[in-house]
Order: C-alpha cells, then sequence, then structure tokens
C-alpha cells in the first residue's frame, strides 16, 4: 500500500507538469480554439485553426501507437462504450460552444486566462464548476439524465469509427481501431503541414507541443497508473483519475472536481485526482508565462452587461460540457484521439454553437454602433 501510494503521488505530479507545460505553452502561443473558430469566422484566418487541427492529428496517431504497441488498453479508457448518444453530445456541445463565446474562451482558455490575471475568467471558473457540478450531480443531472441522455443508439462493439469501419470493410475491430486512428490523424497533419506559411515556431509548438501533451497524459494514466490487481479489491485499477478509467485532459468535470475538493478539503473522502492537478497546472503554467513575459496584468469587467454575459456563458459552459461528456479539449482533443463517435458530434456541435454565437455578438456590436 505505500509503494502504491507513492506510485499515485507520482502520476499526480507528472500530470501537474504536463499540465503546467500545456498552460505555459497555451499562453505563450495564445492558442485557443474559441479564438480559432473566431479568427476564421470574422478574418477568414485560419492560423489558429490549423494550430488546433494539427494537434488533433498528433493526438490521433500517438494514442494509436500506444495502442498498437500494448502501452495502453483503449477499451478502457474514458471516452470507450457502446452508447452512442448522439442527442446529449449535439445539444451539449452547441450550448458549449455557444457559451465559450460569450464567456471569452473554453475551458482551458478560461484557466489560462486566470493565470495571467483575469478576473472575469476566475468569475467564470466559479460558474462553469458550479452548473457543471449542478449537471453531474445536482438539479440539473436530474433534468439531463431523464431527457436527452435516454436518446441512445447501443453499438455492437463500440461506440467509435474503427467499429464503423470494421463492420463495413469486414476486418477485425482491433485492427480498424488502430490503422484508422494512424489514416485520420496523418491526413490531418498534411492538410496543415502543406502550408507553408504555417511552418514557424509558434505555430508548430503550439500544435505539436499540445498533441504531445494529449499523448503522454493518455501515457501517463493509461500505463504509468495502470494496477493490474490492486491490494485491497483484488481488481485492475488506473490509479489517480476519478472514473476509475484511462483519462487525459478535459476541463468542465475537473473544474467541478477542483471546486468540490476545495470546499471539502477537511473530508479525507475528497482526495486529489489528475483531473484536479490539470486544473491547478494550467493555472500555474500560464502564470509562471504571463509573469517571465511580464504580461501578467488584472483585469475585471467593463460593465455590469460584460458581467451578464460571462455569467451566462459560464452556466452554458458549465452544463452543456456535462452534456456533451467534454470541451474544446475533452471532446475536441482528448476524446476525438479515440475515434469516438459521439466527440465527433460534440465537436461538430461545439463548433457550430461557436459560429451562432459569434455572428449574434456580431449582429448585437453592429445595432449598439447604429
Amino acid at each position: 500500500m505505500s509503494e502504491l501510494s507513492d506510485l499515485n503521488q507520482q502520476i499526480l505530479l507528472v500530470f501537474f507538469g504536463i499540465a503546467f507545460t500545456l498552460g505555459a505553452i497555451s499562453h505563450r502561443t495564445h492558442f485557443c480554439t474559441m479564438g480559432a473558430i473566431a479568427d476564421v469566422v470574422n478574418m477568414g484566418d485560419w492560423t489558429r485553426a490549423r494550430q488546433w487541427i494539427l494537434a488533433m492529428g498528433v493526438a490521433m496517431v500517438g494514442f494509436a501507437v500506444l495502442v498498437q504497441s500494448g502501452a495502453i488498453d483503449s477499451s478502457k479508457t474514458l471516452y470507450s462504450n457502446t452508447r452512442f448518444m448522439w442527442l446529449s453530445c449535439a445539444l451539449g456541445g452547441v450550448m458549449f460552444g455557444y457559451g465559450m463565446v460569450m464567456a471569452s474562451g473554453c475551458g482551458n482558455k478560461t484557466l489560462v486566462r486566470i493565470g495571467a490575471g483575469n478576473l472575469k475568467s476566475l468569475v467564470v471558473f466559479l460558474v462553469l464548476g458550479l452548473s457543471a457540478f449542478a449537471t453531474l450531480k445536482g438539479i440539473t443531472a436530474v433534468l439531463r439524465v431523464n431527457t436527452v441522455d435516454t436518446v441512445v443508439i447501443t453499438m455492437p462493439h463500440a461506440a467509435d469509427l474503427g467499429a464503423l469501419l470494421s463492420r463495413a470493410i469486414d476486418v477485425s475491430y482491433a485492427q480498424t481501431s488502430i490503422w484508422s486512428g494512424y489514416l485520420l490523424g496523418m491526413i490531418l497533419i498534411l492538410l496543415v503541414l502543406r502550408h507553408a506559411d504555417f511552418w514557424n515556431t509558434e505555430n508548430l509548438s503550439a500544435s505539436f507541443g499540445i498533441g504531445a501533451l494529449i499523448v503522454g497524459a493518455w501515457w501517463v494514466s493509461g500505463c504509468l497508473g495502470f494496477v493490474p490487481e490492486h491490494p485491497e479489491t483484488l481488481e485492475a485499477v488506473y490509479l489517480g483519475t476519478s472514473s476509475g478509467r484511462i483519462e487525459a485532459m478535459s476541463f468542465v468535470s475537473p473544474v467541478a472536481q477542483t471546486l468540490d475538493w476545495l470546499l471539502f478539503f477537511s473530508d479525507k473522502s475528497k482526495v486529489l485526482t489528475v483531473g484536479v492537478m490539470s486544473v491547478l497546472g494550467v493555472v500555474l503554467g500560464s502564470a509562471a508565462s504571463a509573469l517571465h513575459q511580464q504580461t501578467f496584468r488584472w483585469e475585471g469587467f467593463a460593465n455590469i452587461s460584460d458581467l451578464a454575459q460571462h455569467l451566462i456563458g459560464g452556466v452554458l459552459m458549465g452544463v452543456g460540457g456535462v452534456m456533451a461528456m467534454g470541451c474544446t479539449f475533452g471532446q475536441g482533443l482528448s476524446g476525438i484521439s479515440t475515434l469516438s463517435l459521439n466527440s465527433f458530434v460534440a465537436l461538430a456541435a461545439i463548433v457550430c454553437g461557436a459560429v451562432l454565437s459569434i455572428h449574434h455578438q456580431v449582429a448585437r456590436l453592429e445595432r449598439s454602433l447604429a
């Protein structure tokens, strides 16, 4: 048990280091999903969108390497199941995407902005965490479970792209799940790298760096943290995770878990998890980068309308993120690297929600200036 405790602490520290690096890279390179979508919609600039797409491709290829090498079991990840919850992911994704524009960034960007001194994002963090917790275990959880979560398509093997291809071309699921990851990941990588103007230090460090960190999180959680037989339960366990399954980076439920840990700190049943360490790591990594670049500054709300908009955005992200089972990182990078069908639907819905919200914000601005 002493060795198990030491291993658990090691996993938490390594996850913190991964998240710290993620926060620093995100701050230094301005990596932001909401910003990427806004750049495309408002200016036709695909630079930050390509950062995100390339990171996605790197994560897919890296995940496939881990599975093929036997380092992790893909069926034990948080995103692996036979339930295709298309309605929950679609509706939750649209809510999250719409909300992240109102709140000036997704879950990861909110943490990055907190680290750089943005008090508006601190308020969003609190509202996001509370609304996410309510949707996990509270009043909105009851509504979620009794409505959108009842609309499910049960797949025969798994709700992912590999399973669909296996049935379509009559090849074993074990092969299609790996090679489809290689194929789709390389397609995304090549689509981005063919643009010569993308080749600079900032873009490549953001894309390859963040994609590699997602892969590193998968390895730490699924390989380093795997104990085949726990000495007390005699069952296989993945140390440090709140779900008991292999986890990577996500910033909705972990924000709720962080608030839960802070509020009930004296309760010995509330323990640190890789999700909580991810939240803390991103904030401190961003703070370190901001201080090093001398860009740290306090920022507050401009007026009551600004406050109201961020409050609504935080609620939409918290509720929508839980419904969609992840955010731009949880589904848009971690989940989609496993080729989960739920992740593809959630990601598409997040983008649609963000585009709608951006158009709405532009229309409001035009009316105010008229």
